[in-house]
């Protein structure tokens, strides 16, 4: 994995520290491989990428098991320790390349311009400051470099959309490892400078009744080709 230099841009191996939910969410996780169809997902949203690839917030790395063998190499940026070691597990079982990295989504830790696409999934809801860790995200893909992702966020009718908004002023993100449920991925992907491609929503799951979780949204952007995006250093 080449590195960025410098010392303004190294990351505290634990920039991230919720033991207790990173355990919690491994469980959670494995479970919704089948019952919520996650794993189908999963394969949906991976299908179809080539080349390098930096997956950031990979969690307990779910996703490896679902990359097309077109895909040379993928970075893989967690920053919380316990999802971390479970990832390097999945690594070694990926049938494509994997390289588990520490690092916040607000600096990753690697060179400008060093990826063909970028893959999200479930980590814009739980990063301190979006529109920084979007700057990072084009500054690390080539121009014209594609985004997949898969993201919950704001949905529903009026009421829903308080109790999303109360839930994140009070006890949700400390109770979920930082997560936000009332955050609009896809108005961020368009006010960090990403050209916006198709997505659909969908609820998760799409069956019983819909919570706060359950506005999920998933689709493709690109860093715009001639894009000089700013360092982010």
């Amino acid at each position: 994995m080449q590195l960025r230099s410098g010392r303004s841009t190294k990351v505290r191996r634990d920039a991230v520290h919720h033991p207790v939910f990173a355990r919690c969410y491994a469980r959670l996780s494995v479970a919704a491989e089948t019952r919520a169809g996650m794993a189908q997902v999963r394969r949906g949203l991976l299908g179809g990428l080539s080349g390098r690839v930096i997956e950031v917030g990979a969690g307990n790395g779910l996703n490896f098991a679902h990359y097309p063998g077109t895909v040379s190499e993928i970075v893989a940026i967690e920053p919380e320790r316990e999802l971390r070691a479970l990832a390097v597990e999945a690594a070694l079982r990926a049938q494509v390349p994997v390289d588990v990295a520490p690092g916040a989504a607000e600096a990753l830790p690697v060179k400008s311009e060093a990826f063909d696409a970028a893959v999200l999934s479930l980590v814009l809801c739980s990063v301190r400051d979006v529109p920084r860790a979007l700057a990072e995200l084009r500054r690390v893909l080539r121009p014209g470099g594609e985004v997949r992702f898969f993201e919950h966020g704001q949905g529903g009718g009026r009421v829903m959309r308080l109790t999303q908004r109360a839930l994140d002023r009070t006890v949700w993100p400390p109770l979920a490892g930082g997560c936000h449920v009332a955050r609009d991925p896809v108005g961020a992907l368009r006010r960090a400078g990403f050209e916006l491609g198709p997505y659909r929503r969908m609820l998760m799951p799409d069956k019983g009744p819909a919570l706060p979780t359950s506005y999920c949204v998933m689709g493709t952007a690109w860093r715009p080709v001639g894009d000089a995006a700013a360092d982010g250093s």
